[in-house]
């Protein structure tokens, strides 16, 4: 099937997927990673941890469950190792978790679950631990709200070392490549040093006083993905399943909810843009600038949103170029 594995290929090229050595990667000495372990240097300084490394195969197994879940919320846990400063995720599986369309919670059975599992797979040789949890954000980007806080701070705190990862679906969709994010904690009552502004990412309007008040108890791992020659099979076989439901969705038609929603949320940015504007017209010019930054950001967001779906349009029109137009001219002939 050429068209998926062009299709693959655009998709390892969009999300910077390199091909590592295998032997460098899957190598693990277990007392070694045990002597490191002991050494907790992330006990001495909270920002340790600063590079995750994901699979590519980890990586797709996250999207699927995540879009799987439509509008509601799905959770996983993470498998890896870490070296030195930087985590290492080698494969990901769902948990069976009842979840809304804002928050997601692990309860009894999706514990009896993990254990069985991870239990299971020590024995068919794999010596990878636990490395976190991963979640999705269908439709209002990557960040951990006050709950999520939370979990992944109890989580450092009993299970190190912990990751979390947070996955939005739906923007997924609609823009091609992986929306993602992977996050850790600081420990309660530190007071990070003031950092340089973060990568700009739009949050809903009725999100963005949970976004606010947390957003200084985490911080962002920078991401990569690899391959390896071992992992080929795997990989083609999974990506044929999602290539195939991508060829038979939409994004215009399976992201309507979001689009409808994204358009109302710049609706009400601007009207609270206008309201301001008009508050402080007669105010100093650091006001001004205020309100041009909010400007700024909410043309930003009506950009992206005018790209996204341009983006499945062209989309669109190639499948049915493909699928329709060839068919007639076909039958035609």
């Amino acid at each position: 099937m050429s068209g998926s594995a062009d299709a693959l290929k655009r998709f390892e090229v969009e999300n910077n997927i390199k091909e590592v050595d295998p032997d460098s990667i899957f190598k693990f000495d277990k007392k070694e990673y045990n002597q490191f372990l002991n050494t907790r240097p992330w006990a001495k300084d909270p920002h340790y941890f600063k590079y995750v490394k994901i699979s590519a195969i980890a990586l797709l197994k996250m999207v699927m469950h995540a879009r799987s879940g439509g509008k509601l919320e799905v959770m996983g846990l993470l498998m890896g190792k870490v070296e030195n400063n930087t985590m290492i995720v080698m494969d990901s599986f769902a948990l069976p978790v009842e979840g809304t369309e804002t928050r997601v919670n692990a309860q009894s059975e999706a514990n009896e679950y993990m254990v069985e599992y991870l239990t299971l797979i020590t024995q068919t040789g794999r010596l990878e631990n636990a490395l976190g949890w991963y979640h999705s954000h269908p439709g209002y980007g990557c960040w951990l709200s006050g709950i999520d806080v939370s979990t992944q701070m109890v989580n450092q705190q009993y299970s190190e070392p912990w990751l979390g990862i947070v996955i939005d679906p739906t923007r997924t969709i609609s823009a091609g490549k992986v929306e993602i994010g992977a996050f850790r904690t600081y420990p309660q009552g530190y007071k990070p040093p003031n950092e340089g502004p973060s990568d700009y990412q739009s949050i809903p309007l009725s999100k963005i006083e949970d976004f606010g008040v947390h957003c200084k108890q985490y911080y962002p791992l920078d991401i990569s993905y690899f391959k390896s020659s071992l992992d080929s099979q795997i990989l083609d076989k999974l990506w044929n399943k999602y290539w195939v439901n991508t060829l038979s969705s939409s994004p215009i038609f399976t992201n309507r909810d979001y689009i409808t929603g994204q358009i109302s949320d710049l609706s009400e940015k601007l009207e609270q843009a206008e309201s301001t504007i008009s508050q402080t017209r007669s105010g100093t010019n650091l006001a001004n600038k205020k309100d041009e930054s909010q400007l700024g950001r909410i043309s930003r967001d009506s950009s992206k949103l005018t790209i996204e779906q341009v983006q499945g349009i062209i989309s669109q029109v190639m499948k049915n170029m493909i699928f329709n137009e060839c068919k007639s001219t076909t039958t035609t002939n």
